[in-house]
């Protein structure tokens, strides 16, 4: 009884430490052939999701992981089969040259004379994303970058950049120089008339950045149809990428997903 005679509640638990609360950070690797599968098992996974969320156009789209032995070498899906079907096994090992050198399927052409430069010119990044997905398309056809006007799109504030020129199908390497040269240090390109194209030191990492940077594309188109967008300052717009806008932040952020493909569709451990 409390000194007014009002009955006590029950006593409420005591707070949990927190070291004793789960909490996902990327995973530590005994071998190369650990970390090679764990590479391949979140390919086959950001495939999946890219399929479920309708990024891919015919045989267009390709995302590509470095091999953690033969880092020039790149795992990336089959030509040809449908996102949504890729499994581990399907996925295909390719020189910087696109020559196949483990799998049982062609690779797209076009994707290592991009891809391969963007590696080579950036040995941080593990995972290259492009795709031909419609609302990155739309803001690539306007010629335009992501305005800081959501949280979201404050994460590409001053870090990513805009490819200026359309020369069709990406078929060389001086071409594929000419994109990784667009990019430079940043995290996403948008190549003006063709798409996106997003880099991360993770799989995860590359994944969640072109999700978001589709989403935030199809934001701004929306919110420039609706009205006249109001944008946040410079200040803080950096503050905001600074804290969002980082490798480790995008991996956390991917997990969500990686857990519902995972779980929902297990045969693409197969």
């Amino acid at each position: 009884m409390t000194q007014h005679g009002t009955p006590l509640g029950p006593t409420p638990p005591m707070p949990l430490p927190t070291e004793k609360l789960q909490f996902a950070m990327p995973p530590m690797h005994d071998s190369v052939e650990e970390e090679r599968r764990h590479r391949k098992e979140r390919l086959a996974g950001a495939l999946r999701i890219f399929g479920r969320l309708g990024f891919e156009d015919g045989v267009s789209g390709h995302i590509t992981a470095r091999d953690p032995e033969f880092t020039d070498c790149f795992w990336v899906n089959p030509f040809g089969m449908p996102f949504k079907h890729v499994t581990v096994s399907d996925l295909v090992l390719a020189n910087s040259d696109g020559q196949v050198l483990d799998g049982r399927y062609h690779v797209n052409q076009a994707a290592f004379t991009v891809h391969s430069q963007v590696h080579a010119a950036r040995p941080d990044v593990v995972a290259v994303a492009h795709c031909h997905s419609v609302h990155g398309r739309a803001l690539s056809a306007l010629g335009e970058l992501l305005d800081p006007i959501t949280q979201e799109s404050c994460a590409f504030y001053e870090d990513h950049a805009l490819y200026e020129a359309y020369t069709g199908v990406a078929v060389d390497a001086d071409e594929g120089r000419r994109i990784a040269a667009a990019l430079g240090s940043r995290k996403a390109l948008v190549l003006r008339n063709h798409g996106l194209l997003t880099v991360g030191d993770s799989v995860d990492a590359a994944a969640w950045w072109f999700l978001s940077l589709e989403r935030s594309s199809q934001v701004q188109l929306l919110a420039r149809a609706a009205g006249r967008p109001v944008l946040i300052d410079h200040r803080a717009a950096v503050a905001t990428r600074e804290q969002l806008g980082g490798d480790l932040v995008a991996w956390i952020n991917y997990q969500p997903m990686w857990q519902d493909i995972s779980r929902s569709e297990p045969d693409l451990l197969s």
